[in-house]
């Protein structure tokens, strides 16, 4: 069995080896016009010594004209094809002085700006709160306003508005066990702002929809108004509210639905000095004959406090004017 798959093959190979040869004999046919290299044949337009070279001297003749039409195609990179398209400028075109002129074309690579910050407002209403405050939270709502001076620095003012809510379980220990975590509540802050936008970028979402996006820093200072809530002795103290001054820094992110409307998430320290309520009462008698558990100066610590309100911020910012306009041409 053996033997007859290589006698197939070998009946193959040498079916192939004539048909092969067929192409080679007929590129070695002379070019229309030259001597051949035997001496045997006559040249194309000589007249042929027998029938059988009036047949080949034609068919000589034929190749030299298809490989001369290709060599000149050839040697002028594409001419051939330049006339063919327009017959006019066939005679006029020099392809190597052509293809070294001098360009200058005014090319960008990159997108202009989606978003431009410099000259224009942004409005931004935000709900606010805190994330560092176990014992009571901060919830807020606010506003701030930016004016951007350039593309990457800007100067505002922000304001919000505070509604606390004490933790249960820090006032029910508190009176159950006289021991308490002392906790404040805040009333309104203000600050005014300066505003930094690092970075810009853009991302694709939602199929083919382009969402741009920047980064900034904002840090300022302004006050608060805060005072202690009473934990430990809620029944002779009472704090009033005092602003405190008030630096803070943080910055966020700008995901931008078009060149007016953006979701703004942000994370801002607010860094302000507090008293705190006194974990001790005074249980002595006054001059007066009176409690001293009843005097304001007993109801304060007499160490203040540097507090962190760290909050995360989210809203809307809006820009005005709604359109933006370039300087140069796109």
């Amino acid at each position: 069995m053996n033997q007859v798959r290589v006698g197939l093959l070998i009946a193959a190979a040498l079916a192939v080896i004539p048909l092969s040869a067929i192409p080679l004999s007929a590129m070695a046919q002379p070019a229309g016009g030259d001597k051949p290299a035997g001496g045997d044949q006559p040249t194309g337009g000589d007249k042929p010594t027998g029938g059988d070279g009036t047949g080949d001297g034609t068919g000589g003749t034929g190749d030299g004209t298809g490989d001369g039409t290709g060599d000149t195609g050839d040697s002028d990179g594409g001419l051939a094809d330049i006339c063919k398209i327009d017959p006019k400028q066939c005679g006029t075109i020099d392809l190597k002085k052509a293809a070294a002129r001098p360009l200058n074309p005014e090319m960008y690579a990159m997108q202009q700006r989606y978003i431009l910050h410099q000259r224009r407002f942004e409005l931004n209403p935000y709900a606010a709160l805190t994330l560092n405050d176990q014992f009571v939270s901060h919830p807020a709502i606010g506003l701030s306003a930016a004016f951007y001076i350039t593309n990457w620095m800007g100067v505002g003012l922000s304001g919000h508005y505070y509604f606390n809510s004490p933790s249960d379980f820090n006032f029910q220990t508190s009176r159950a066990a006289r021991v308490g975590e002392p906790i404040t509540e805040y009333q309104w802050n203000a600050n005014a702002n300066f505003i930094g936008v690092p970075a810009y970028g853009k991302f694709a979402g939602f199929g083919d929809f382009i969402f741009h996006y920047d980064f900034f820093l904002q840090g300022g200072v302004g006050a608060t108004a805060t005072r202690p809530i009473a934990v430990v002795d809620p029944d002779n103290r009472s704090f009033d509210f005092t602003p405190r001054i008030t630096f803070n820094i943080g910055g966020g992110l700008r995901i931008f639905f078009n060149r007016w409307l953006a979701l703004t998430l942000q994370i801002q320290d607010y860094i302000l000095p507090e008293e705190l309520e006194n974990p001790k009462i005074d249980d002595t008698v006054g001059t007066d004959g009176k409690s001293r558990a009843t005097d304001p100066a007993t109801w304060v610590s007499d160490e203040t406090s540097i507090t962190n309100n760290v909050q995360a911020q989210i809203g809307l910012s809006f820009y005005l004017p709604p359109t933006v306009s370039y300087k140069k041409p796109k």
